[in-house]
């Protein structure tokens, strides 16, 4: 059976986080890296404003930048599967380098792939990700405890930097799913078919 045919059953936990901010994913293990970062940002609630990288086994994986001095490989030329052979594998995504946010995601089960190989999906959970840009896990440690006390002379002003609708307890499966399936159609909208013209771009790509 080849890597092609199959599925993996992934947990991607967020480091530094207490109680745990998790998801269970499957995923085809022949997407590349590019998108499999695509696919966190969507399951974590990331809005990729941010640089990023994988690490496993000391080599990294990214958007290749001169600026960095670290030899990064094409995110964009590695599958899954290339970095993640084995149940119980494991490797970090690092998402946003000045906060810091670095996951763990370990290879739990490989399983026969479902009908719709392109497609992933979230299968459990816990709480939401942090809002972008509150400065990492000491950050939003400090930001848990304003929001959480009226009294604090910084309530009502953290509470209005974040805006409606933030909930550190919130985690939407159903939601989540959606946002992949439609991020998969744009996907294939986009994509190139053999000896035919890629299909225009109709507004903002997804990442």
């Amino acid at each position: 059976m080849t890597s092609e045919s199959l599925t993996y059953q992934i947990k991607v936990t967020l480091n530094g986080i207490r109680p745990s901010v998790w998801r269970r994913l499957l995923v085809p293990s022949s997407v590349s890296l590019k998108d499999l970062h695509g696919i966190l940002q969507v399951a974590l609630g990331w809005t990729n404003s941010h640089l990023h990288q994988f690490i496993a086994r000391g080599t990294f994986y990214g958007q290749l930048d001169p600026e960095f001095g670290t030899r990064t490989l094409n995110e964009r030329r590695v599958l899954l599967s290339d970095v993640l052979g084995k149940e119980k594998d494991t490797m970090v995504y690092e998402y946003d380098f000045g906060d810091g946010w670095a996951h763990k995601i370990v290879l739990e089960k490989i399983l026969e792939n479902a009908e719709d190989r392109d497609t992933a999906s979230c299968i459990a959970g816990a709480r939401s990700c942090p809002p972008e840009d509150c400065g990492g896990v000491p950050g939003y440690a400090q930001l848990l405890q304003i929001i959480s006390d009226a009294s604090h002379p910084e309530h009502e002003e953290m509470l209005e930097w974040l805006g409606e609708g933030f909930d550190p307890e919130r985690f939407d499966a159903v939601k989540i799913n959606a946002l992949l399936a439609k991020m998969k159609r744009r996907r294939q909208t986009i994509r190139p078919t053999r000896g035919r013209a890629p299909a225009p771009r109709h507004g903002r790509s997804t990442p």
